[in-house]
């Protein structure tokens, strides 16, 4: 002897309220009535329509795939074309590969800056010695090395968009050991290679 067990579910208890509520509301007899059911809506994907388009318009940043020379590369390019798809967007790049945290102090730039708010990072961008940068027209590397296993220096020399305008900088990169960045790499630092001091003739910070 077999026993069958059922389990009411949502779709079933629905067609079964509709059922004894029909047929009570009826007054003279009828047929079998025949259950409809119509879907108030269509069921949505788990992913939207529009999800891969924004995938790739996503702030463009930090990845995991991207050795410490490809994040640095990365980010100079969009300083060369700081201004598209937007003003200062590279300076925006910048900003969300930078390790320093918002809420300290950074030498981010060499001297202690507080650089959590955007706004602050993109003037010092902006000043007469970073600003080379910004739409600049070439740039070699002069020397790069791994320090420690999770540290990459490179020195590189960059000509401006204006006559003679040419700088030396040093990116420092770390990558990031546990937490929610485990694995990337970051920028330590970007500290122009020359004066002692590339903020001594003032800055508007």
């Amino acid at each position: 002897m077999s026993i069958c067990t059922f389990i009411p579910s949502p779709v079933s208890q629905f067609l079964t309220l509709s059922l004894s509520s029909s047929s009570k509301s009826s007054s003279a007899p009828s047929k079998t009535p025949v259950p409809r059911i119509s879907a108030s809506a269509e069921v949505p994907d788990f992913l939207s329509a529009d999800w891969l388009e924004s995938r790739r318009k996503r702030p463009f940043g930090p990845r995991l795939s991207f050795s410490a020379e490809e994040a640095v590369q990365h980010q100079l390019d969009a300083l060369k074309y700081n201004d598209q798809p937007r003003q200062d967007y590279g300076i925006e790049v910048m900003y969300r590969f930078a390790g320093f945290d918002p809420f300290e102090r950074s030498t981010y730039f060499g001297r202690f800056f507080d650089l959590g708010q955007f706004e602050r990072f993109r003037r010092i961008f902006h000043h007469s010695t970073y600003r080379v940068l910004l739409g600049h027209q070439e740039r070699k590397i002069l020397s790069s090395l791994y320090p420690k296993e999770n540290c990459y220096k490179q020195r590189l020399w960059v000509r401006g968009a204006r006559p003679e305008e040419e700088e030396i900088f040093q990116f420092t990169m770390v990558q990031r050991v546990g937490g929610s960045w485990d694995g990337y790499w970051l920028t330590e630092s970007l500290l122009h290679d020359g004066d002692s001091d590339c903020f001594s003739g003032g800055l508007a910070y």
